[in-house]
């Protein structure tokens, strides 16, 4: 046999070798899943978490709308002004209403004069009356002497007559004295009423003259100030809103308010921790508090209560929720755009695992491949949690747990969970520290099925495989 010929068969019997040996390698990893696993392990603290966004609002503001009809003559402050209760703030025209409170106060003057004379009147008519009745109490006697005088025939009847005439003249004049008296008491009373009367409408002339003046209720700072100089106002008239001027806020006590979705809501508690953001103060995190939850749902989409909707709807709402910050900056302005990080639970020494290793698999599946281990010649592979209870739909009956990983297989074990960090969820059934479990990639554990053999490769980077 030639040289040539030899190589020839030789490099054959290489060939047909190789194509042995790739066809075995292939079948013996049919079906292995390539998964990345990690080791269980306790953690020191793990801290479950509401991330909402919203924004910063005072505890106090007030809006500040016009009280009279009148064109703005003067704007004192600016927007952004630093400003104390009492402070002016605008000027209304108040020309009108000036005058009206001159005219009052000469009203007043002249109903005081016409008091001091009726005054005057009041006094000349009790004398009067007191004269009158001097007057009566002197004839009086002299009728009551003459009616002895008479009986006992010692002045005549003539006498008596005119004793009597002058009794009764006296008892009129002291009548009419009286009547006067109580006339010219009347009068002094109608002319105090009047006097209170102008008073009353002093104080409404100068209220509203007062109210030309517009001084700032609450100490904080001009948030928002849209009007011009020289703009007319005009104020509310029943159901119509009157002009507004400017919103104050006081800045003292900061909180901010932002919405929680309706799946975390039930975590949110009063008094509970938060760390917040603000966008326009990068780089520094503000301690606060929850001090306010709103019982009631918001629409995500048009921000009305769900009361305000008369039909059903099923899109996602949020709830309010109020962090009061601890020592919020001088610079802060209603408005800017804040993140709150609420702590809703805390615990510490935990079983703790990655959220992505979670699984979720049908009683249905568990049961097929716990009869398929058992009919399995080499070694029985079996659920390592007691089974869980089954409904009348196995379909249905979902268990959740991890992919366990027993030499080349990875056994799915029901477990028990607590609460959920940013990237990992505390277990407290299931696990022990020391198992390995699988935790990647998301398209393998998407796919991977109860007992199904596995390779371990952790040298790919998880970002990349999450991708797949």
């Amino acid at each position: 046999m030639k040289t040539w010929q030899k190589v020839l068969i030789g490099a054959g019997g290489a060939i047909v070798l190789g194509g042995i040996v790739l066809f075995s390698i292939n079948q013996a990893n049919k079906g292995v899943i390539t998964v990345q696993t990690a080791k269980v392990a306790k953690q020191d603290s793990l801290m479950s978490m509401v991330t909402a966004s919203g924004e910063i609002k005072p505890t106090t503001y007030t809006n500040i709308t016009a009280q009279g009809f009148g064109r703005i003559t003067e704007i004192i402050v600016k927007e952004g002004d630093h400003i104390k209760k009492g402070d002016k703030l605008l000027l209304q025209e108040n020309v009108q209403a000036s005058a009206d409170v001159q005219a009052q106060d000469a009203m007043i003057n002249s109903n005081q004069s016409s008091i001091a004379a009726a005054d005057a009147s009041y006094n000349s008519s009790k004398a009067d009356l007191i004269q009158a009745q001097a007057n009566l109490e002197k004839a009086n006697l002299d009728f009551e002497r003459g009616k002895g005088l008479l009986k006992d025939g010692l002045i005549p009847k003539q006498d008596f007559d005119q004793r009597k005439t002058t009794y009764d003249a006296a008892v009129a004049a002291a009548d009419s004295a009286r009547a006067h008296m109580l006339s010219q008491k009347a009068q002094l009373e109608v002319v105090r009423s009047q006097l209170d009367q102008s008073r009353a409408v002093l104080v409404r002339t100068k209220d509203i003259l007062q109210k030309t003046t517009y001084t700032s209720p609450i100490n904080g700072i001009v948030s928002y100030l849209p009007v011009r100089l020289g703009e007319y106002v005009v104020p509310g008239i029943q159901n119509a809103n009157g002009s507004f001027l400017m919103t104050l806020s006081d800045m003292s006590v900061v909180t901010s308010e932002v919405k929680v979705d309706e799946t975390d809501i039930v975590n949110v508690k009063i008094g509970q921790d938060a760390d917040v953001t603000i966008d326009a103060v990068p780089g520094k995190v503000f301690k606060g508090k929850v001090t306010e939850i709103g019982s009631q749902a918001v629409l995500r989409s048009s921000g009305l209560a769900t009361t305000q909707t008369t039909t059903s709807n099923q899109e996602a709402k949020d709830f309010k929720v109020v962090v009061t910050l601890a020592s919020p900056p001088e610079n802060l302005r209603p408005g800017l755009s804040t993140t709150a990080k609420i702590k809703t639970a805390e615990r510490k020494d935990v079983v703790a695992i990655p959220i992505q290793a979670l699984a979720v698999r049908s009683r249905k599946e568990l049961e097929e491949a716990a009869k398929q281990g058992k009919e399995e010649k080499k070694g029985s592979v079996t659920l390592a949690a007691a089974p869980v209870a089954s409904s009348s739909d196995p379909k249905k009956d979902e268990v959740q747990g991890v992919f366990v990983v027993n030499g080349k297989k990875a056994i799915f074990r029901p477990v028990e969970t607590g609460i959920s960090g940013v990237t990992d969820i505390e277990i407290t059934k299931g696990l022990q520290p020391g198992d390995e479990i699988v935790v990647g990639s998301y398209k393998a554990l998407r796919t991977l099925k109860p007992d199904s053999t596995v390779k371990i490769d952790n040298s790919a980077p998880k970002k990349i495989d999450d991708q797949q």
